[in-house]
């Protein structure tokens, strides 16, 4: 299991993987700048900001370019909430949790989502179960933090811009720390 202790750590693990790419044509660095900076134009709180930067992390910590990996969900989600829960608490853990289920939901939703899917999403998408049913749905409808995962889901999304946003991930130094543990 990875655990993040120190904001450094999660600031130089971007440094050394940020250029990553995982099918999107945008680098994971630019990724999360983009999507935090979009959270942030909304007018969107420290946390869900934080949770738009940090919300993939979880790719850093595997090679998902192993072929063993090649044709499973490694889970990202799950992985990058729990090694960011000695930082933060649940107002950033959470909608990273349930980013990709925000994904499931959204494609049962909202049938015209699905369609507005980037192709590595929808592949994606079926290594992760699929769009939700009804069941699952109104199941997702009851956890916390739904609401937050599924804008936060928005902004995954639209983060995959080629031009890129010009920001630095150092930007966001002083909304991690806001967003930290107290």
């Amino acid at each position: 299991m990875h655990s993040l202790s120190r904001f450094e750590e999660v600031e130089n693990l971007y440094a050394a993987k940020g250029e990553l790419t995982y099918g999107e044509g945008v680098t994971q660095l630019e990724h999360a700048v983009q999507c935090a900076s979009l959270a942030e134009a909304e007018g969107h709180p420290p946390s869900l900001i934080v949770a738009a930067l940090l919300h993939d992390i979880g790719h850093l910590f595997v090679d998902e370019k192993d072929v063993t990996n090649a044709h499973s969900d490694l889970r990202h989600e799950m992985t990058g909430a729990r090694a960011l829960s000695t930082l933060f608490d649940e107002d950033v853990c959470l909608p990273i949790a349930r980013h990709v289920a925000a994904k499931r939901y959204l494609c049962f939703a909202d049938k015209q989502y699905f369609q507005a899917l980037s192709t590595a999403s929808r592949t994606s998408l079926a290594l992760q179960g699929g769009a939700f049913n009804i069941q699952q749905a109104v199941a997702f409808e009851r956890l916390s933090h739904w609401r937050e995962a599924v804008t936060l889901r928005r902004f995954d999304d639209m983060g995959k811009r080629d031009d890129l946003c010009g920001r630095r991930f150092a930007d966001f130094r002083g909304l991690l720390k806001q967003a930290a543990k107290a």
